[in-house]
């Protein structure tokens, strides 16, 4: 395990084919806890992030998962990440809020800035919190549903460093730059977590490594046009073209510019930062209480109709048509059984962090490696980083490169 990419799986590598390795939910939880306490993290805080990753993995979205633990464990140990940073309110007008995260690993930050949303929220019907100062977000969705859990309306977004040129551009200004919103609870449950790039340049990587060229309107060269050579790939494209760039935009402008942090283009990809610094990533997460606006119950009542009605709407193939949410809850109930499938590179680090703790760690699968779930279709399309592919189709559980990812900042970013 490297500093600049302690997995062998973010950005500077593809993602490997899966293997036959699986982690059950219960011994995930206990490995990360114990790695995360081991690198100097308070035990709740360790419990905290180590449920965040497996719950992320549980759900389908391996690329911010435990896939990320290694990397984040490396942030602790060199100080891009604070083990005791001590997250304090900078500015408070009472709906609205400043957070500094004094360099905490980013799902702390996160944790924490959606507690406080939903405390606001109850008393003012809306809060706004800004996060500054913090690292790597993991999945957005993970704030938003805390937030839905509690009644509330979640949504949360964070910057990310640059990997998509602007519409009609060259050089990369934009993180892929998610915006996730949540609401409901269990099969009435929507989730939204997408990227606001094309794809996650993840799946370029892993298309170079398997000789495989990529879909239109993927990626642009140095030039700027568009191209279908991975290996000529130097940006990605955002999703939908100018309306991809200005949802992109719309979160620097919410994520970095409102929280007084710097602009995707000037931050660091993971791994090439300063050690002893923080990445300075800024996050905003926000809290709706339905009591405020239409009432719980009809909030309630509309929430039910709206999902009913997306997924009894007729269906152009052979499946149902989704909303947001259904794939990631179809892979959680498969895989609390099944266990979490992991690639190769992830299932030996796993391994060895294992022995070195003295706890159980993956073990071979007992059947076929993910499982059969209705999920969204394995080929990516647009917004395919996020999981969020609302077409359906009876296929094994999707590679880490491909729709299993998130849209939440690329383990590069």
């Amino acid at each position: 395990m490297s500093a600049e990419d302690p997995t062998g799986t973010s950005d500077a590598e593809p993602a490997p084919p899966r293997g036959g390795q699986v982690i059950h939910a219960r011994q995930a939880r206990v490995l990360a806890r114990e790695a995360f306490v081991s690198a100097g993290l308070p035990a709740e805080a360790a419990e905290q992030v180590a449920d965040a990753l497996v719950i992320t993995s549980l759900r389908g979205i391996d690329t911010h998962g435990l896939r990320l633990l290694p990397q984040y464990l490396t942030e602790l140990t060199t100080g891009v990440a604070r083990a005791t940073a001590s997250l304090t309110v900078v500015r408070d007008k009472g709906a609205g809020l400043l957070m500094d995260a004094d360099g905490s690993l980013g799902v702390l930050a996160g944790l924490s800035a959606a507690r406080l949303a939903a405390e606001r929220a109850a008393e003012f019907g809306v809060a706004a919190v800004g996060v500054r100062n913090s690292n790597h977000f993991g999945a957005a969705s993970v704030y938003t549903r805390q937030l839905a859990r509690q009644g509330l309306v979640g949504i949360a977004l964070t910057s990310a460093a640059s990997r998509v040129a602007p519409y009609g551009g060259i050089e990369p200004l934009f993180g892929t730059n998610p915006i996730s919103v949540a609401a409901g609870g269990g099969d009435e449950e929507f989730a939204l977590d997408m990227a606001t790039s094309q794809v996650c340049f993840g799946e370029v990587k892993q298309r170079r490594a398997e000789g495989r060229g990529l879909d239109g309107g993927w990626a642009t060269d140095r030039q700027g046009r568009p191209t279908s050579d991975p290996e000529e790939a130097y940006a990605l494209s955002p999703l939908g073209g100018y309306k991809g760039q200005g949802l992109a935009m719309a979160v620097t402008l919410l994520g970095a510019v409102l929280t007084g942090t710097a602009p995707d283009w000037r931050l660091a990809q993971v791994g090439a930062g300063g050690a002893g610094r923080s990445r300075g990533i800024g996050h905003l997460v926000l809290a709706l209480d339905p009591a405020a606006f239409t009432g719980t119950e009809d909030f309630g009542a509309g929430l039910t109709d709206l999902l009913a009605t997306v997924r009894t709407a007729a269906a152009a193939t052979d499946g149902p048509v989704l909303a947001p949410g259904d794939p990631q809850r179809a892979h959680e109930r498969d895989r609390e059984t099944r266990g979490i499938p992991l690639d190769s590179r992830t299932a030996a680090v796993l391994a060895e962090l294992a022995e070195r703790l003295g706890v159980p760690g993956p073990v071979p699968a007992s059947g076929p490696v993910g499982g059969t779930v209705r999920v969204a279709t394995a080929a990516p399309g647009p917004g395919a980083c996020d999981g969020n592919a609302f077409s359906a189709s009876t296929a094994s559980a999707p590679s880490t490169a491909s729709t299993a990812s998130t849209a939440s900042e690329e383990v590069s970013a």
